[in-house]
């Protein structure tokens, strides 16, 4: 079933646990992430994001497939659209029946930053979808996770009462992108913006970061956490080995249905994971 990201968020805000957002570049993806939810009974959050867009050359194709999935799953499944610079995009998330969004203005100066994210929030409010937004870049490519960068957490909670999102997401040691998961948080920092920050945090990057890592990130006060890479890589490694062991093999659904195995594995055991099981 569709719900809207604040129904989970809250929930697992509330209870101290974390809510596993996994991104969807595929159909494959989105079958695997539903199923690995299924399979454990916890909600999730399907994110599509503006590179992904960007490659499918747009947004709808993508999305209702996504939406199908979510809308006929047997637990919450939220649809929402991932670092969206684009304020089109964000309405056309909107039409096509969307429950969150993330706009990411971090690359507008502060004040356009704030003066545009509440414009997206009034919008997307008004037809019934939440807002996350990032006060400063989450980079992965430099941005704000240069060594020593890191969120204020007083900039965090004026950000939060500017513009009237639903979840911020913040930069405490993590980064888009990585491949080994080494990232080492700043816990005393998460915990300092959770006490000040009226709504949940949403860790970025999160791939980078080991297990017990993302045990202790919401323990200290992290509530959405997303996982792409992580995942992906998870996906094709097992598409390498498949076409590594059978040089003949051509029949697609051969290596991509046992990668979505594999993936929805991995994905249901951090579920299990972030929700403190």
């Amino acid at each position: 079933m569709l719900v809207p990201l604040r129904e989970p968020l809250g929930q697992a805000r509330d209870a101290g646990r974390g809510l596993g957002a996994f991104n969807v570049v595929h159909l494959e993806h989105a079958e695997a992430l539903v199923g690995a939810a299924e399979d454990t009974g916890l909600p999730v959050v399907l994110q599509v994001s503006e590179n992904a867009v960007r490659f499918h050359g747009s947004l709808a194709p993508l999305a209702l497939a996504t939406r199908t999935l979510g809308e006929r799953a047997s637990v919450p499944v939220v649809l929402h659209l991932d670092h969206a610079v684009s304020v089109e995009l964000v309405h056309e998330a909107i039409d096509l029946g969307f429950t969150s969004v993330m706009f990411d203005g971090s690359r507008l100066d502060d004040a356009t930053n704030r003066a545009t994210t509440r414009k997206v929030v009034a919008r997307c409010h008004d037809h019934g979808v939440d807002v996350e937004a990032e006060l400063g870049e989450i980079g992965g490519k430099d941005g704000v996770h240069a060594p020593g960068v890191r969120t204020r957490p007083d900039d965090a909670r004026q950000f939060a009462l500017d513009t009237g999102v639903d979840a911020l997401a913040v930069a405490v040691g993590s980064s888009h992108a990585m491949t080994e998961r080494t990232a080492a948080l700043d816990l005393e920092l998460v915990a300092a913006i959770r006490d000040v920050v009226p709504v949940p945090l949403v860790l970025h990057g999160s791939s980078g970061v080991p297990d017990d890592g993302l045990v202790a990130a919401v323990r200290a006060g992290m509530t959405k956490v997303n996982i792409a890479t992580h995942l992906g890589s998870v996906f094709t490694a097992e598409v390498r080995r498949l076409l590594a062991a059978d040089p003949e093999l051509v029949d697609t659904r051969k290596y991509l249905g046992p990668a979505r195995d594999s993936m929805r594995a991995e994905a249901a055991r951090l579920l299990g994971l972030l929700a403190l099981r």
